[in-house]
């Protein structure tokens, strides 16, 4: 683990050599989804660092913030055997200092989806990831496919205020029974846990849909939703059909690659889901 201070010199040691440096933002909790991006990173880059930062701004006032899981030795533990060169745990105050008042906002793209749901919770990403990215400055950072909107919001954010980093997106990793993998789903009761696959069934029975040449957007989204309305443990926030690249919202007919993207609550737990649908070149 390395202060912010090291973390500059850190910084100022790797830049004088020619390997790329690699960056894995999270907020603890890990699992093989983590640690997937950290193997691409390692794969790819020289040095490799991962921060772990809770944070509140993204967070609205009905938000899991206070039972957000917390698992920081384990999670170092885990960084460790990965072989990273450095981990960094800021605190809030470090993050959003006395008098902090600056912000990033999306004004398209994030009015959406759970933008809609989650009033702020953009803002409050792009603004630390925004922050984290001047901090670190690496060659590239790594971010999960299974935050779709998010992933794209940052990819733009980076292109937007000419950020130089590129911006990857690695795919979601699921458990034997298709669930994405959450640091949300250990709080899923047995039950609910049991449930929570109805979300890549619908998403893959619309996929299947798609394979074999649907291209309606309702019906596309129909297969998947009724899967959800019809268990009245699910509370859905959405279920959408959108570009992939711009997420735009397709409300009629794919004429190019599309995304299924998903938000529903099991009990007191918000599980989010995507799959890309992609037209043949």
């Amino acid at each position: 683990m390395i202060t912010r201070e090291e973390l500059i010199q850190c910084r100022l040691e790797w830049g004088q050599t020619a390997e790329r440096i690699a960056f894995v933002p999270t907020m603890g909790a890990l699992h093989e989804g983590h640690l997937s991006l950290v193997r691409q990173a390692r794969a790819e880059a020289g040095r490799v660092l991962v921060s772990i930062f809770v944070n509140p701004a993204q967070f609205g006032p009905n938000d899991d913030f206070a039972t957000y899981p917390r698992t920081l030795k384990a999670d170092v533990d885990m960084l460790e055997q990965a072989g990273v060169d450095a981990v960094f745990m800021p605190n809030a105050t470090e993050i959003y200092p006395a008098g902090f008042q600056t912000y990033v906002v999306n004004e398209l793209m994030a009015e959406q989806l759970c933008g809609l749901s989650r009033p702020g919770h953009f803002r409050g990403v792009l603004t630390v990831v925004l922050k984290l990215l001047n901090l670190v400055q690496p060659d590239v950072a790594y971010f999960g496919k299974k935050d779709y909107q998010q992933w794209r919001l940052i990819e733009t954010m980076a292109q937007d205020l000419a950020v130089p980093v590129q911006i990857v997106g690695c795919e979601t990793m699921r458990e034997p029974d298709g669930l994405a993998m959450s640091s949300r789903n250990r709080r899923l009761q047995p039950e609910e846990r049991r449930k929570a696959t109805l979300i890549f069934k619908g998403l893959e029975q619309a996929r299947q849909m798609f394979e074999r040449g649907e291209r309606l957007a309702s019906p596309l989204i129909q297969v998947c939703r009724s899967l959800l309305d019809n268990d009245p443990a699910f509370t859905v926030d959405y279920v959408a059909l959108h570009t992939q690249k711009q997420l735009t919202p397709i409300t009629e007919s794919c004429v190019e690659s599309a995304v299924m993207l998903v938000a529903a609550r099991l009990g007191d737990v918000r599980l989010i889901d995507n799959m890309e649908f992609n037209l043949a070149p």
